[in-house]
């Protein structure tokens, strides 16, 4: 019994060094993000929600996501300052236009 218990401890004492953290050696910068302005491109609301408009949008807002967001659809509420959402209806009628 005395000797499983000395094994098992022989075992798990070199694993006790894997577990101290270090310092990292420099701090990493974080990327730049683009950031969204939906300002500009709010003249696209009541337009037909296609691939062509939908690249002026990405063109016009900075975003360099674009959500579609049809109609009845849940999304997720996690916000992401470089995403464009841009919401329309039955008819592919662009209703709103935001970032995040």
């Amino acid at each position: 019994m005395m000797d499983i218990r000395l094994l098992a401890i022989a075992a798990v004492l070199p694993l006790a060094a894997c577990t101290q953290e270090r310092p990292p050696a420099s701090t990493p910068t974080p990327p730049t993000e683009a950031m969204c302005n939906a300002d500009g491109v709010q003249s696209f609301v009541g337009q037909t929600a296609t691939g062509e408009v939908g690249a002026q949008l990405i063109k016009g807002s900075g975003a360099t996501t674009l959500r579609w967001v049809p109609p009845r659809t849940a999304v997720t509420m996690d916000f992401r300052p470089d995403r464009l959402t841009v919401s329309y209806d039955d008819a592919l009628k662009i209703e709103r236009i935001s970032c995040g």
